[in-house]
């Protein structure tokens, strides 16, 4: 058995139109996942660089 479903080219329109900003939400909020994940990514980064400097101050206070 077939059911069909029979909507006017407004209620077509309109489906299509919530379907688009559906998707358009989901691609905002993988961009915004991404951006966090570089910013973790950065912080990562600079709290290597700290311990880095930190590994160099120690070298310089062993040196003296």
């Amino acid at each position: 058995m077939h059911i069909y479903l029979f909507v006017t080219k407004s209620e077509n329109h309109a489906i299509r139109e919530r379907e688009r900003e559906r998707e358009e939400r989901e691609r905002e909020r993988e961009r915004e996942r991404e951006r966090e994940r570089e910013r973790e990514r950065e912080r990562e980064r600079e709290r290597k660089r700290e311990r880095e400097r930190e590994r160099e101050r120690e070298r310089e206070r062993d040196t003296l």
